[in-house]
């Protein structure tokens, strides 16, 4: 298996050419979950432009994505936004650092401006789950549950969700996942069973615990308004404790590799059925072969001509 990355490649490669030769650039593009890309400099003066549209902003505006975003961009951050996008940086030619560290780390910084938005319900759980545990510390109790407006819920896809739940002791992401196909549903339950059995490895006791139901949400999320049921939808809970966020590094590796966990099923499901139908493509191949090699030859009869000659067809 391999871990997706989080970074946009066609952000990072176009601003690395467009801040060292300055050009005019019209690119729309898009990401994983629909999220959608408009990069614009109608001239070589500039300015540069990049400009995201994102299904669930509004949702993520109220779990503090703006603050988010202002501490990573600052400046960078134009007061008018793109019509029919959710936000827009503007970059002048004659403000970019120039080439080296940097600019570099500008570059990698805005290649992550998805990742970097949908960041921010996941901070503010993990700032939540820290105010609740000190308030349990002070009251003598400990995993005081969370309420129900504590759920942070993002609709990052038409029918599938993620839901951000803080408590005193821990932190409860839940996915919904739809599955299209029965084979995809099959093939899911083998994947996350391996999440469940690869925990118990030793090196990797320390992981989040990781659970997984079909057609029936977890009890956390089953009051939620809206959540989506049905025989064809999975959902995924991730137990997240203190240690898996425990500092700025730690914490901005846990949400940079949760974000993309639907993506990563539902790749590798793909590359497994493809590396299925593959081999069976092949296995079909090798019985031809065997079949061809078995059909029996047929005998050669000796006729003869009115004269009395005998001969063999060809």
């Amino acid at each position: 298996m391999i871990l997706l990355g989080t970074e946009n490649i066609i952000i990072r490669d176009v601003l690395t050419e467009k801040f060292e030769r300055p050009a005019s650039v019209d690119q729309t593009f898009t990401d994983f979950d629909g999220v959608a890309y408009h990069l614009e400099s109608t001239s070589k003066a500039g300015p540069l432009t990049l400009s995201m549209d994102i299904r669930c902003w509004s949702e993520l505006v109220q779990a503090g994505a703006a603050d988010v975003l202002k501490r990573e961009y600052g400046a960078w951050i134009r007061d008018t936004v793109e019509p029919e996008y959710s936000i827009t940086l503007e970059f002048d030619y004659a403000k970019v650092p120039a080439a080296g560290a940097e600019r570099d780390a500008l570059i990698a910084s805005v290649s992550l401006l998805k990742r970097n938005a949908m960041a921010a319900p996941f901070e503010r759980a993990f700032a939540l789950q820290k105010q609740l545990e000190a308030a349990a510390h002070e009251n003598g109790t400990t995993g005081v549950p969370s309420t129900g407006m504590d759920i942070m819920p993002i609709n990052y896809r038409d029918d599938e969700a993620i839901y951000v739940i803080p408590s005193a002791d821990r932190v409860t992401v839940v996915f919904t996942t739809t599955f299209k196909e029965e084979t995809d549903k099959v093939l899911g339950k083998v994947f996350l069973q391996e999440f469940v059995d690869a925990r118990r490895q030793p090196s990797i006791q320390n992981a989040p615990q990781v659970l997984y139901s079909n057609r029936e949400p977890p009890l956390e999320v089953r009051s939620v308004a809206g959540l989506n049921r049905g025989d064809d939808v999975g959902y995924v809970t991730f137990v997240l404790f203190p240690r898996h966020f425990a500092n700025a590094e730690v914490s901005a590796a846990t949400i940079s590799r949760i974000q993309l966990f639907r993506d990563y099923l539902h790749y590798h499901i793909k590359c497994s059925k493809a590396y299925m139908h593959s081999r069976m493509r092949h296995r079909v191949a090798e019985f031809l072969k065997v079949l061809n090699r078995a059909k029996p030859e047929l005998a050669d009869k000796e006729r003869k001509t009115a004269s009395g000659r005998t001969f063999r067809r060809a």
